[in-house]
């Protein structure tokens, strides 16, 4: 069998104009890369056309590149020497296009970052420079374009050389090789050239091929973040296949498996795939489903880990190093929303610890903010537990990107784990400090009502049934006299808050805070305040419990009462009475008359 050939992803990056285009256009030429006869089509379109032939032009396929002269997109092509095959990623420059740059760099293996001799290293130059270090691409070879706009003087070169390395020092860049070139010209490129005799290192593609390949994706740690569940119904199909993307690592059926960050454990039980032969095991970069024995209850967003290996932190604060490019500073207090592999968690900005300027080259260590174009290293909370790797160990799931008002504000990895701080705790300490009590005691309520003031929630798997048996209690209970009342997450969402929350996973978390904080004041008035939210963890419950504090909180798992054969109305009067007595025993209603 014909072996396969190895296969590198490089980034090439650089200020608008500085060449990268045709950078990559000369390397596509001169290592024969090109289909046949494109190179000429192009020359007698720049002909028609009264333009100057441009090796950029066979890279800048879009119309409104071509008009503007500007990449604005990122565009992959490729090439190959007689070592390996290249995936070239041609990231835009412009500073208005910055995320499309990030995104592009992402998966990149080394990175190319090209200077323009004559114009010197431009703010936009420092700012990638910091992309490339917060993606933790350590491969990096800067070169030196335009040379013949300054008559090939060594003195120029070096003076960039000198200038940009020093900067690169203080983000901790310690780039491969500075190479001088002239793109247009070809030198240096593909060969050395007799244009620069002072320079005696090695042209482009050779400091290509001396890069090292990462280490093989499938030989770290089993990471596959859970992008969703499906379920089949038809012909008895009762499977749950858990689905996404392995990222690093390989499984194979019989694999004890662990969720994280619920902990929940299982074994594979198969390897699923659409149209395609049964796997046994499957690998880093394939997407793909598993069946669990048992058939545990999770949620998208969980990393699936291999028992065993190295396993990903749990937490809520971890240090990171972060590029800001929201319109609005990043403050300390105000939420946003961080987004990890298939993850989304609240988050805050906890401490600035320093805070770096493209522009100035200066560090400030007493910043209150970030700014946009900003780099910081700085320490983040999420309100709940994440499950991350550091970047340097595993970078698919050690980067994050920060959401603000819709829109991705800023980009990051993670540099350190911090220990844990209970985010909740804090805030119900400090607002039960403040809360202002009535001069009606609980003990008065409870005497009034008949009944001791309760949060109950109604859980469980078994879709419509947690609201029919919510409601049906409520009825009964103000039947019996009880001052209780039933409300549905629906309710909140269209009323009292905002009606753009709770229509997705990624929003359950700041709609249960808010119930939360709800069920206080209900139950502070000396309710029994009733609500069924389906598939509660161990999380969000330790939430509830903890912001209705200091009242009481009874959960109550219909998964433990029904089982899966029963429907909701041969239940629901069964149920009624088996929640009656546990009201009963617990002394939450003085009567035994539902």
């Amino acid at each position: 069998m014909k072996q396969e050939r190895e296969q590198m992803s490089i980034v090439i990056v650089g200020h608008v104009d500085h060449g990268k285009s045709t950078v990559i256009g000369r390397l596509l030429a001169d290592t024969g890369s090109l289909p046949e006869g494109k190179l000429e089509q192009v020359r007698q379109h720049c002909a028609r056309n009264a333009k100057p032939f441009e090796y950029a032009f066979l890279l800048d396929a879009l119309k409104d590149e071509q008009a503007q002269g500007i990449t604005i997109d990122t565009a992959r092509c490729f090439f190959k020497t007689a070592k390996r095959n290249y995936i070239i990623i041609d990231a835009p420059g412009h500073i208005e296009f910055l995320k499309n740059m990030i995104t592009g760099a992402a998966r990149a293996e080394a990175a190319l970052l090209v200077i323009d001799a004559k114009e010197g290293i431009q703010e936009n130059s420092r700012r990638h420079g910091f992309m490339l270090s917060l993606l933790g691409i350590d491969q990096v070879v800067v070169l030196v374009n335009k040379m013949d706009l300054v008559n090939y003087e060594q003195r120029v070169f070096e003076d960039v050389v000198k200038e940009y390395r020093d900067f690169l020092r203080q983000i901790k860049v310690d780039p491969i090789a500075f190479v001088p070139i002239s793109a247009r010209e070809g030198h240096n490129l593909a060969s050395c050239s007799k244009e620069m005799q002072w320079y005696e290192g090695p042209c482009v593609l050779e400091l290509i091929d001396s890069l090292k390949k990462e280490k093989n994706l499938t030989e770290q740690p089993f990471r596959l973040p859970v992008q969703d569940i499906y379920k089949f119904t038809e012909a008895n199909d009762d499977r749950r296949i858990v689905a996404g993307t392995v990222e690093t690592g390989k499984v194979k059926v019989g694999d004890e498996v662990i969720f994280l960050p619920s902990s929940k454990r299982a074994v594979i039980q198969s390897i699923e795939g659409f149209n395609e032969p049964v796997k046994r095991e499957v690998g880093a970069g394939y997407a793909t489903g598993v069946t669990l024995a048992p058939q545990i209850y999770i949620k998208p967003g969980e990393i699936m880990c291999r028992t065993g290996e190295p396993l990903p932190v749990v937490g809520n604060t971890f240090r990171a190093h972060l590029f800001w490019l929201g319109r609005h500073p990043m403050v300390a207090g105000k939420k946003y929303k961080l987004k990890l592999a298939t993850q989304r968690a609240t988050v805050y900005l906890k401490q600035i610890e320093r805070v770096l300027d493209a522009a100035e080259l200066s560090v400030d260590t007493q910043k209150d903010r970030i700014e946009r174009h900003d780099v910081a290293d700085c320490i983040l909370q999420t309100v709940k537990p994440i499950a991350y790797d550091l970047s340097r160990d595993i970078a698919a799931t050690g980067r994050f990107v920060i959401i603000d008002h819709y829109e991705i504000a800023g980009g990051g990895i993670i540099t350190g784990s911090i220990a844990e701080t209970d985010y909740i705790k804090t805030h119900v300490s400090e607002r039960e400090v403040a809360w202002e009590k009535s001069n009606i005691s609980p003990e008065q309520r409870a005497s009034r009502f008949g009944q001791r003031p309760k949060f109950i929630v109604i859980t469980g798997t078994f879709d419509g049934l947690q609201a029919n048996v919510a409601k049906g209690l409520e009825e009964k209970l103000f039947r019996n006299g009880h001052n209780v009342y039933y409300l549905a997450i629906a309710n909140l969402l269209h009323g009292l808050f905002d009606a753009g929350l709770g229509r997705g996973e990624e929003e359950r978390e700041e709609d249960i805070r808010r119930l939360g904080e709800l069920a206080r004041i209900f139950t502070d008035a000396g309710l029994i305040f009733i609500t069924d939210i389906p598939r509660l963890d161990s999380y969000e419950i330790d939430i509830l419990k903890a912001l209705n504090q200091p009242n009481e909180i009874l959960v109550i798992d219909l998964d433990e009462y029904v089982s899966a054969s029963d429907t909701a109305g041969e239940s629901l009067e069964i149920l009624l009475k088996q929640i009656e007595t546990v009201l009963y025993q617990r002394d939450i209603v003085w009567d035994y008359s539902i």
